[in-house]
């Protein structure tokens, strides 16, 4: 599992992308934004090899780094 947190100071507001498989054989890219102590938003895509999955989270955090998000946190873990 790939998670990447980022955060937009002063407003506390964050987003998350992480990526992890299924028993499938599939890739799972989850994202969730929102504000600390507020209710978060979510949205899960599945994509059939990890390349896919790759280059969705990438553009997705591309995007959060242009509206001013700043990388905090990247954690890999194997379970």
């Amino acid at each position: 599992m790939l998670t990447l947190l980022l955060h937009r100071a002063p407003s506390r507001a964050f987003y998350r992308v992480e990526i992890s498989d299924n028993l499938f054989g599939e890739y799972t890219v989850l994202r969730e934004w929102g504000r600390q102590g507020r209710r978060a938003g979510s949205r899960a895509n599945w994509f059939s090899n990890l390349r896919e999955a790759v280059h969705a989270a990438d553009r997705w955090r591309g995007k959060a780094v242009a509206r001013g998000y700043r990388m905090t946190e990247r954690q890999t873990a194997r379970g």
